[in-house]
């Protein structure tokens, strides 16, 4: 598509142009789904709150932990999230990363009970409850608890998050149904069949 964008972008005056060739290119994408249009904007969490000096240890610490899980060292990731869990326990970063970690560990009703705690403490925005609804959603999913997950994706959804946009219209019945039959126009104009000779 990049390439199509670039041969195009001089004759597309639209979104809805750029839409349609989406929906041909690529038809079992959600219609309106255009890359690069809906670009994720920085969501940030509302920290002044906090001592500065106490904030950066926190900080700190939740870097520690992220750089622990992702060299597979899950128990040290949870002892510096619990660390920072301590020293801010109104800040709800530190619970939606130790709620990863427990994740990590197959602890999945401590990472909901962490990730219920950070959209708590965040009030439902900000980065932190954006990525704790996403992380809640795919764990509801996992549980074969749709309507919940779809409701969190579409929360995160509203605070920015295309991830969460793209899960919500997979959820949405409605949706499925006119991308499966967006899909079938698009393969039949692709792929016309021969009239039947009588």
């Amino acid at each position: 598509m990049g390439e199509a964008h670039s041969v195009f972008s001089s004759m597309m005056s639209s979104a809805h142009d750029w839409a349609i060739l989406q929906a041909i290119f690529n038809p079992t994408t959600p219609f309106g789904d255009i890359p690069g249009l809906n670009q994720e904007e920085e969501i940030t969490d509302d920290d002044s709150c906090f001592d500065p000096d106490l904030l950066r240890k926190v900080k700190d610490l939740e870097l520690k932990g992220v750089s622990s899980a992702e060299s597979g060292q899950v128990e040290a990731a949870l002892g510096h999230f619990d660390q920072a869990v301590q020293l801010l326990p109104s800040r709800a970063s530190a619970y939606n990363n130790r709620a990863q970690a427990r994740r990590l560990q197959g602890d999945t009703s401590g990472a909901i009970e962490d990730l219920e705690r950070a959209i708590s403490l965040s009030q439902g925005v900000g980065r932190s409850a954006c990525q704790a609804l996403v992380q809640r959603g795919l764990l509801l999913r996992l549980a074969q608890r749709g309507d919940e997950a779809q409701a969190d994706f579409e929360r995160a959804a509203a605070l920015g998050s295309e991830f969460a946009r793209r899960q919500a219209v997979m959820l949405n019945p409605y949706a499925a149904l006119c991308n499966r039959m967006l899909a079938e126009v698009v393969d039949k104009l692709r792929n016309p069949a021969e009239p039947e000779m009588p």
